[in-house]
């Protein structure tokens, strides 16, 4: 009778799964459209600029996503250090499980270590790896801006680590990263035409000014549960913000590991150099959806800050700033990248 039950539990469970993408079916349609960055379009959603099948994870989220209070969340807008922070935060809230030598991350590519709510969260509930597979504390990432997180994890104790990064070098790397994976029957997607879809916020779960804003916000009403951290001081000083991030997630280092090898090691696993030199970034895929999968080699392309400079005229990158000084006014984030 128990097992009768389970699966009486689990049909229902699939059902609102079901009602969730009926939903998503039926809005689909009539939402504002724009031009997509790899996709014919992005939609609009509650003034956030996303892919169909991305409005559907996050639809999907919204609606079945239970957060426990021990949860991290690592939550970035697309290209801002995802990858890196993936890896940095499994490391070291795994630093005592497993050696140095023979760490999951030297043949596993992040992502496969550190899922999407929003992609991991698309399937019926029955074998949803997160409810199923995670044990707590549970390190989990999105790409959700603020305003449309799960109302479980608004009001739960769990951790958000945010990362923003210079929005000239978003834009770059979005462009870049994008242009890569738009299908062949596709032409080329020109920078001057990512500039103007991006300085009008359309980006995939853009505008990136509202998404960065949103966290930055939150973490200035609860800073016990929301940090903000940005791509260009964890690569201009990677011990001071690993220890920031260890702390903020309870993970906290001791003094031994602080002044011996464990930190310099940590920083060394997770550097672009490192990462980028192993097999398994080399080849392999990650496939999000059933249409969109992306090769791990991607995932790597130059790990700097400034490549802006290689890229933007002097017009693009007056106009840009003149954005982000708008936009970030009045905020911590005006002096960053203002």
């Amino acid at each position: 009778m128990r097992e009768e039950g389970k699966d009486h539990e689990e049909t229902d469970q699939d059902f609102d799964h079901k009602r969730t993408c009926t939903e998503w079916e039926a809005i689909l349609p009539t939402l504002p459209k724009q031009r997509g960055w790899m996709t014919n379009h992005l939609v609009q959603y509650q003034g956030v600029w996303l892919s169909p099948s991305g409005l559907k994870g996050v639809m999907l989220a919204r609606d079945h996503f239970k957060s426990l209070p021990t949860d991290i969340l690592l939550s970035t807008s697309p290209k801002a250090g995802t990858t890196w922070f993936k890896a940095l935060l499994f490391t070291i809230m795994n630093r005592r499980n497993y050696p140095f030598s023979s760490h999951p991350l030297l043949t596993t590519n992040p992502h496969d270590l550190v899922h999407f709510i929003e992609v991991m969260i698309d399937q019926t509930p029955s074998s949803n790896p997160i409810k199923n597979s995670f044990s707590s504390p549970r390190l989990l990432s999105t790409h959700i801006p603020y305003s449309l997180l799960p109302n479980s994890v608004k009001t739960s104790c769990c951790r958000i680590v945010n990362v923003c990064r210079d929005p000239k070098d978003a834009l770059i790397s979005q462009w870049q990263y994008f242009n890569k994976l738009r299908p062949k029957e596709m032409p080329p997607f020109p920078l001057e035409d990512a500039f103007e879809l991006f300085c009008d916020g359309v980006s995939h779960f853009g505008p990136l000014w509202d998404h960065a804003l949103g966290y930055y916000r939150a973490s200035q009403e609860s800073p016990e549960k929301v940090l903000v951290l940005t791509y260009e001081a964890m690569k201009m000083d990677p011990t001071v913000n690993i220890k920031r991030l260890a702390d903020f997630i309870g993970h906290p280092l001791d003094p031994e590991e602080e002044s011996g090898e464990v930190l310099e090691r940590m920083v060394s696993l997770c550097s672009f150099e490192n990462m980028s030199s192993l097999e398994v970034n080399k080849s392999g895929v990650q496939q999000f959806t059933a249409q969109f999968k992306v090769p791990n080699s991607n995932f790597f392309r130059k790990g700097q800050t400034g490549d802006w400079r290689n890229h933007l005229t002097p017009t693009m990158l007056e106009s840009l700033n003149k954005i982000s000084k708008e936009r970030f006014s009045g905020s911590d984030l005006e002096f960053l990248y203002g």
